[in-house]
């Protein structure tokens, strides 16, 4: 571990170790500056580029951003270092919901009370377009309060990862808790896949063992596909009967999140907990991949490996190379990303010939009018929207890079809520408040690189 002393990048101080895995260890540690105990996870970078699960690291970051609610472990923040990735998270105290369950079945309201916590989490997840597909007592902490909060987003799946069928097709999840659908390799749907798990969990936190528990593994999963199991006589009635809905074999009439929260035996002390914002400030997930692997090495030359912030940003300034790669002609991204298409939508560049100290007028005029807060920091502006759409407040970043002195390009993304509201946004609201300073949008039909740039830009 890159570390000066026990301390990490002048932050955080490093302190015993919580667990390790294959990839990854974590360790608690306390926050320097406000004396706060966080979780720290560390993350061999070439271990897991050896493997082929950068992409895995970066969905999971990319999700933790998306998910800020009360019954979610939190991501701080993420650094990096020249062979190590840093995960700064919300520190639990009360350990697994899995270790209070294997002394012994829960009483009914203790059951209810995890079961209401989990599936509002798992709502507010579906809700941003974040399906979980490990869901387990192992993956569900307790803090020191007896709240449950849901972790290990390593094998999540956003709502991009959808094929043209509208499903999901990746086979992934612990057995006993995986949905018939996810194990018969037909595409699923992540929010029923989901549910399924929820509906197991709740079946062990009553009865104390697994619903579809078998020695033999294609006996079990003959169980889960048929959805064969049976219910404790101490079972309230009501709660056999809500698990029938939920252990439905056959995803069409499984029931659904919404169905879940109206149930009376749900209902019952039941609390909505308001989520808060996303927060403008929060770090791209993207930073940590974009690192350099020569970072900068300490001052001291005691540790040529000490961790640096992993703020990787964008180059001031684009080159011939930058503006050519940005052609759609010379697009190189099918060899390095799958989801290109997907992704397309959310992005777009112009060009412009006016400073951008009018750029960023623009966007403040525009922020006004469609009442977004707006911030600007490092030349970014970062713009968020005050209403709740169906994944979320709308959040757009406008990053202005410079091509000549007199010539810059603007790259606009949106970084938060639902790509058709951004694509709507974008088309009706923000191009023809951009009108009088843009030169031209990509992909509006005339490629950058087809065009005269201006005079200063030939060599």
């Amino acid at each position: 571990m890159e570390k000066k002393g026990n301390i990490l990048m002048q932050r955080y101080e490093i302190g015993k170790l919580l667990g390790q895995g294959t990839f990854a260890k974590v360790h608690h540690a306390r926050n320097l500056k406000t004396g706060e105990s966080v979780a720290i996870k560390i993350i061999d970078k070439q271990k897991v580029m050896k493997v082929g699960l950068i992409d895995q690291i970066k969905r999971e970051i990319s999700v933790m951003r998306l998910v800020k609610h009360p019954n979610v472990v939190q991501l701080h923040e993420v650094m990096a270092s020249k062979s190590k990735i840093y995960f700064a998270m919300e520190y639990i105290r009360g350990g697994e919901l899995f270790n209070k369950v294997s002394k012994g079945r829960l009483k009914e309201d203790a059951a209810r009370k995890y079961f209401q916590q989990l599936v509002a989490a798992v709502d507010f997840c579906h809700s941003r377009g974040v399906y979980h597909r490990d869901l387990k007592p192992e993956n569900l902490l307790l803090d020191e309060f007896g709240n449950l909060k849901v972790s290990d987003f390593g094998l999540s799946a956003l709502i991009d990862s959808k094929r043209q069928d509208g499903l999901l097709h990746t086979t992934c999840g612990t057995p006993a808790y995986v949905a018939p659908e996810v194990i018969n390799k037909r595409g699923y749907d992540g929010e029923k896949a989901d549910i399924w798990s929820c509906g197991v969990i709740l079946f062990v936190l009553l009865a104390g063992y697994l619903p579809f528990h078998d020695s033999n593994l294609m006996e079990m999963y003959r169980k889960i596909s048929k959805g064969e199991f049976k219910c404790p006589q101490w079972f309230p009635p009501e709660v056999k009967k809500l698990l029938s809905r939920i252990l439905d074999p056959n995803p069409s009439t499984r029931i659904t999140v919404s169905r879940i929260m109206e149930n009376s035996w749900f209902r019952k002390g039941f609390k909505r907990i308001e989520t808060p914002d996303l927060d403008l400030d929060e770090q791209s997930p993207r930073s940590i991949l974009e690192i350099d692997d020569s970072d900068t090495e300490s001052c001291s030359g005691k540790n040529k490996e000490d961790a640096q912030p992993a703020v990787a940003k964008k180059p001031n300034c684009l080159n011939a190379f930058d503006i050519i790669s940005l052609s759609p002609g010379f697009d190189l991204s099918g060899l390095f990303e799958k989801d290109r298409s997907n992704s397309a939508k959310s992005e777009a560049w112009f060009t412009t010939q006016m400073p951008p100290s009018m750029v960023v007028s623009k966007l403040e005029e525009l922020a006004v009018m469609e009442s977004f807060k707006i911030k600007k920091k490092d030349g970014i502006v970062k713009m968020q929207g005050s209403k709740g759409g169906r994944k979320g407040q709308l959040a757009i970043d406008a990053e202005i890079f410079e091509v000549t002195p007199s010539f810059h390009m603007v790259e606009v993304k949106k970084t938060a809520g639902d790509t058709m509201e951004y694509v709507k946004f974008r088309d009706q609201e923000l191009k023809p408040s951009l009108k009088d300073v843009v030169w031209s949008w990509e992909g509006s039909g005339t490629n950058l690189t087809q065009q005269t740039l201006p005079e200063e830009n030939v060599s």
